[in-house]
C-alpha cells in the first residue's frame, strides 16, 4: 500500500488543493453555491475511490454526503464522520496569502479548511482509495460527511435519528482533532462540550451625542464591558452561580498521568508571542484547556468603528460568548444559568436579551475498547512510537449525540497540530500530516478487523 501512496502523493495533494479552492463557508449565505459545490466534489471523489450508493442526502440545510462499501456483512463496519464546510476566513487582511487560494510553503498547506476539516476528512477518502486499489479493505465502511459542522450541525441529529439502519456500524471514526506533535502522536479521549450565546444590551432608542448626553444616559458598551468583566473573579473562576456544581474533578493520580504528556510552557508562550499565560488559579495550562470549563468572549461590537472620530453614545452593544464544558455539565443547564445570571446583573438603565445559539455535550471515550487499541497500534505502526491518550479542549458535539442515538463510541484519530491555526488567519496543515494520515488509517482498519474476531 505504501508504494501506491508514494506513487499518487502529488495527485492526492492536488485534489485536496482543488477542494480547498472552494469557499464552503456554511455560516454565510453568500457562499451557498460553493458549499453545495463542495458536497458534489466529495461525492464524486467517493465514487471514484470505489464507494457504492453514494448520495447527497437532503436536510433542512446543507446536504450530507453518504457513501458505503460493504465487502462482507460478517466483517465489522466503520462509520467515518467528517465535514466539508469551513469557518469564515475573516479578517482577510491578516492572511499571508488568500484563504481560498491554497499555497504550499515550508511543507505546509495554507488555506481555510486545510486542517479543519477538509484536509483531515479527505485523508479518509484517499485512505479508502488506497485500500480499494490494493484489495486491502479489511472492514465494511460507511461515510457520513456533513456541511454544517461549523454552524452547530443543526440538521445532523435529525438525519441520524431517521437513518439508524442506514448508519448501523460497530464504531465511528473521526479525524477532526489533533495530536501533540509529529514525533509524539496522540489519540483524543475526551472533548469539552459547548454553550454558545449572543447577548444584546440596549440603552437609548437611538445613538446619542456623547457631549449632550454623556454622563446622564447609560452607555451600552460600557455596561456590556462591565457585565462581561464581572463574570470572572480575581482567580479567573467563573462567577455564574452554580456554574461548577456538576464539574467532574479529576483525582491527583489522573492529573499526574495527564502531566506525563510532553509540554513546554516556554515553547507554548513563544509560539503565541505571549509574555505569560493566563487562566484559572490552581490548574496548569494543559489542565485549563482540557479538563476545566471556560467562558470566553468571541466577538464584541457596537457604536462607531470607522475611520476617524464620531462622538456617540451607541444605542446598542453586542457580544458573542462561548462556554466550554466538561463532563457532567450539560449545555442546556449552563445556557440557562448564564441567561439567568446575565439578566440579573444588568442595571435598570438598559435592556438585555440573551439569544442561545448552538450547544453540545462533553464526552469521554474509553481507552480499553477494541477501537482505541486498534488506533493505538496503527499509530505505533506508522510513527514508530506509542500514542499518548489526551483530552482535548475543543468540542465535537456530535460525538455525544452519536453515542446516545446510535449507541456507538467514536475513536478520534486526529493528525493536526495545535500550531495549525484552525479558525484563525493562515490556517495550515502539514503535508507530512496529510500523508501520514493516509498511511495510518488503513492500519486502523486492519487491526480493528483482526482484534474484533
Amino acid at each position: 500500500m505504501n508504494q501506491y501512496i508514494t506513487d499518487n502523493k502529488d495527485r492526492f495533494i492536488n485534489e485536496l488543493l482543488d477542494m480547498l479552492r472552494i469557499p464552503s463557508v456554511s455560516a454565510d449565505p453568500k457562499f451557498k453555491q460553493d458549499v453545495l459545490r463542495t458536497a458534489d466534489f466529495v461525492a464524486l471523489k467517493l465514487r471514484e475511490a470505489g464507494a457504492d450508493k453514494v448520495e447527497l442526502c437532503e436536510t433542512g440545510g446543507y446536504p450530507i454526503v453518504y457513501g458505503e462499501k460493504v465487502v462482507d456483512p460478517s466483517l465489522p463496519t466503520v462509520l467515518v464522520y467528517g465535514h466539508y464546510d469551513v469557518q469564515p476566513a475573516d479578517p482577510y487582511e491578516l492572511w499571508h496569502s488568500p484563504p481560498f487560494e491554497p499555497v504550499i510553503k515550508d511543507g505546509k498547506i495554507y488555506a481555510r479548511g486545510a486542517c479543519d476539516d477538509k484536509g483531515q476528512m479527505y485523508m479518509h477518502v484517499k485512505a479508502f482509495e488506497v485500500m480499494m486499489q490494493n484489495n486491502a479493505l479489511a472492514c465494511n465502511v460507511k461515510f457520513m460527511i456533513e456541511g454544517e459542522e461549523e454552524v452547530g450541525s443543526a440538521n445532523l441529529a435529525t438525519f441520524v435519528k431517521n437513518n439508524k439502519e442506514k448508519l448501523a456500524a460497530d464504531v465511528i471514526l473521526i479525524s477532526d482533532t489533533g495530536m501533540l506533535g509529529n514525533d509524539t502522536p496522540s489519540i483524543t479521549t475526551g472533548l469539552r462540550g459547548m454553550s454558545y450565546v449572543e447577548v444584546e444590551v440596549t440603552g437609548p432608542n437611538r445613538d446619542l451625542h456623547s457631549g449632550l448626553y454623556g454622563g446622564a444616559v447609560a452607555n451600552p458598551i460600557n455596561i456590556l464591558c462591565q457585565m462581561i468583566a464581572s463574570m470572572h473573579d480575581e482567580n479567573n473562576h467563573i462567577t455564574i452561580p452554580g456554574f461548577y456544581d456538576n464539574v467532574e474533578e479529576l483525582s491527583q493520580e489522573e492529573r499526574a498521568e495527564m502531566a506525563r504528556a510532553p509540554f513546554s510552557l516556554d515553547k507554548y508562550k513563544q509560539a503565541l508571542d505571549l509574555p505569560d499565560v493566563h487562566g484559572e488559579e490552581g490548574y496548569t495550562t494543559m489542565e485549563r484547556n482540557s479538563i476545566r470549563p471556560t467562558l470566553d468572549v468571541n466577538g464584541i461590537w457596537g457604536g462607531y468603528t470607522g475611520e476617524g472620530a464620531k462622538t456617540v453614545i451607541p444605542s446598542q452593544a453586542f457580544a458573542k460568548i462561548s462556554m466550554r464544558l466538561v463532563p457532567n455539565q450539560t449545555s442546556e443547564e449552563i445556557t440557562e444559568k448564564f441567561k439567568k445570571h446575565f439578566e440579573s446583573i444588568a442595571p435598570k438603565s438598559v435592556k438585555v436579551i440573551v439569544r442561545p445559539h448552538h450547544g453540545g455535550e462533553p464526552v469521554v471515550t474509553p481507552t480499553d475498547s477494541v477501537a482505541y487499541q486498534a488506533a493505538a497500534r496503527a499509530y505505533e505502526e506508522t510513527f514508530g512510537v506509542k500514542p499518548v491518550p489526551v483530552r482535548s479542549g475543543g468540542s465535537i458535539p456530535i460525538v455525544a449525540m452519536f453515542k446516545s442515538e446510535l449507541g456507538l463510541d467514536s475513536v478520534l484519530m486526529g493528525f493536526g497540530l495545535d500550531t495549525d491555526a484552525i479558525h484563525s488567519p493562515n490556517e495550515h496543515f502539514g503535508v507530512f500530516n496529510f500523508m501520514k494520515g493516509i498511511e495510518t488509517i488503513p492500519q486502523f482498519y486492519k487491526y480493528y478487523a483482526e482484534m474484533s474476531k
